[in-house]
């Protein structure tokens, strides 16, 4: 599926949490996480898993019923595709975190995180809610190819209990919000360090994180599990690694601006380019979407009679592309809830600046109003695309 359908499956999506009966926002809101996550694995869903979802949200299937009919789906298929395997455990991975997420139960305890797994992928994993038997080593991207030291095998079960009981022990009353955001991001990267399971670690531990929050009171926004996933995976991993060779400490920082969003409402720039251990100059420093003074400029890169060009600029041009996007898809894709700030901050420079142009532009308030790139936004596209 193209980055363009799932902005709209998104899109769509957004109109039942918007506009839906309260059992509607509910599934919706559940579906997208669902879906979302398994971009940690760079795994996309069927269209056939997305018209079961609608199914589902509309109230005419059970979640159990969109269960069955993909398990059907894909013993009953006959004509193979190349990527089947991978869409069937993204389809199949989705509608049971869709189960999961649509209800209140929680087990908090090590054995519950097994069974969370269990649950997450069974009828995909053989090894499904097993603890792994052997260590593990994996090379990222942001490490440069080296990798976290995930915990030894023989000490998954006692690490797991360690850290519930000392999380459920754990007094929030009187923290400062500060304080309450570093040391729920110490427990979850934590949690994520163990890495129990031979696979799908980072989805468990993300459903895991979301029903933890839920149960001690917070009422989030969920999309950025569904917008932001790989962030979620690189920011734990960036948590989790120390070089003194190289000169690199634990970095829990990026974590904590996923949390910061996630809990408080702050707008950091959750784009993984900030979290490589040897970023450009231009990716640097992580700007706050929220603050006036974020939007730092970006170096020379462009002609200079462009005069000073902002991040903001660069990330809206990137997002429009060669399509034409109305406000709320520009939201939804950057992943913004604020449209006040979104149009001081984003479009209205853009605009200014000569790169991006409304469809309507003597209709301002028009109701099918879009925006698109003129000449010299195609022109910095491209080279975006050849940096």
């Amino acid at each position: 599926m193209s980055t363009r359908e799932y902005k709209q499956l998104y899109l769509d999506f957004d109109q039942y949490i918007r506009q839906g009966e309260p059992d509607q926002k509910v599934r919706a809101e559940a579906w997208r996480i669902a879906i979302g996550l398994q971009a940690v694995d760079g795994l996309k869903t069927s269209d056939y898993l997305q018209q079961t979802a609608h199914k589902n949200i509309q109230g005419d299937i059970t979640i159990d019923e969109a269960r069955e009919l993909i398990k059907s789906y894909y013993l009953s298929k006959k004509l193979l595709e190349p990527d089947d395997a991978e869409k069937q455990e993204a389809d199949k991975v989705s509608a049971n975190i869709a189960k999961i997420l649509s209800s209140n139960t929680f087990d908090f305890s090590a054995g519950g995180i097994a069974s969370l797994h269990r649950r997450i992928f069974t009828g995909v994993f053989k090894h499904a809610g097993k603890l792994r038997d052997y260590d593990i080593a994996k090379k990222e991207w942001v490490l440069e190819g080296d990798s976290v030291s995930y915990l030894n095998w023989e000490d998954l079960h006692r690490a797991l209990e360690y850290d519930i009981e000392q999380e459920r022990a754990f007094n929030y009353s009187g923290i400062s919000q500060d304080g309450m955001i570093a040391h729920i991001t110490k427990f979850v990267s934590g949690i994520w360090q163990i890495h129990p399971f031979c696979e799908g670690n980072t989805r468990t531990t993300a459903v895991f994180t979301i029903q933890y929050l839920r149960s001690i009171g917070f009422d989030i926004d969920n999309d950025l599990f569904a917008n932001h996933s790989w962030y979620f995976r690189n920011a734990l991993v960036r948590a989790n690694y120390r070089n003194a060779v190289k000169g690199i400490d634990y970095t829990p920082i990026y974590l904590e601006r996923f949390f910061r969003n996630l809990l408080i409402g702050e707008q950091w720039d959750l784009r993984n380019r900030y979290l490589h251990i040897h970023p450009t100059t231009e990716w640097m420093n992580q700007p706050n979407l929220s603050l006036p003074t974020s939007t730092p400029q970006v170096p020379h890169k462009y002609p200079i009679s462009w005069g000073a060009v902002t991040r903001n600029e660069e990330a809206l041009v990137a997002t429009i592309g060669e399509d034409e996007l109305s406000v709320a898809e520009l939201l939804a894709s950057l992943g913004l809830k604020d449209r006040k700030n979104f149009v001081a901050l984003f479009l209205h420079p853009a605009i200014n600046a000569g790169f991006v142009q409304p469809l309507y532009p003597d209709k301002p308030r028009h109701p099918r109003q879009k925006y698109l790139l003129t000449t010299k936004g195609m022109m910095m596209l491209q080279m975006l695309h050849g940096a």
